[in-house]
């Protein structure tokens, strides 16, 4: 199946919602709960990120959005040039194909290319995703600390954030 990555519009704020939703379904898919993932918090991200940032979805033949990965400026001016807050999220449907992968590299070849002012990307991942760390890794992220106790892990108990970041070289 023909996967398009294209920059992401506000038209695309229902099928993202629709996405994070089905992403947040599954334990540790995402860090909000489905009952979390609200139009508003959508709207929110999305304007930040077609604002001072990238979001790009990743889209089927007819019209459904897979895959959706954003982040943005932070507010304070001595941040200008990072991209934070960055979430990415793919549909439990499409996992394990490289579209994870796909989608994130496709941001970091956009800040490469066409955001010369971003100097570093930086995320938050739950230490039990190990396979998201491992793909972030791979892509150059490198971690740089470790927040204990966090969060809640999917089992009740908490666990450590991990922070990463990925540096311009």
């Amino acid at each position: 199946m023909e996967i398009i990555i294209r920059n992401a519009t506000p038209a695309d704020a229902d099928g993202i919602l629709a996405l994070y939703k089905a992403t947040a379904e599954v334990p540790g898919g995402l860090a909000r709960t489905s009952e979390e993932i609200t139009p508003a918090y959508i709207g929110n991200n999305l304007n930040n990120a077609l604002s001072t940032g990238i979001c790009l979805v990743a889209e089927t033949p007819d019209s459904q959005l897979v895959a959706e990965i954003h982040s943005y400026k932070l507010a304070p001016a001595a941040f200008k040039h990072v991209l934070g807050e960055l979430t990415i999220a793919v549909h439990p449907d499409f996992q394990g194909r490289g579209l994870g992968k796909r989608i994130f590299k496709a941001l970091l070849e956009e800040v490469t290319i066409n955001r010369p002012e971003i100097k570093r990307v930086e995320l938050i991942c739950r230490e039990s995703n190990t396979r998201a760390i491992g793909l972030y890794t791979s892509l150059g992220f490198r971690q740089e600390g470790r927040l204990e106790g966090r969060i809640e892990s999917v089992t009740g108990g908490v666990e450590a954030d991990i922070f990463m970041g990925w540096h311009r070289s």
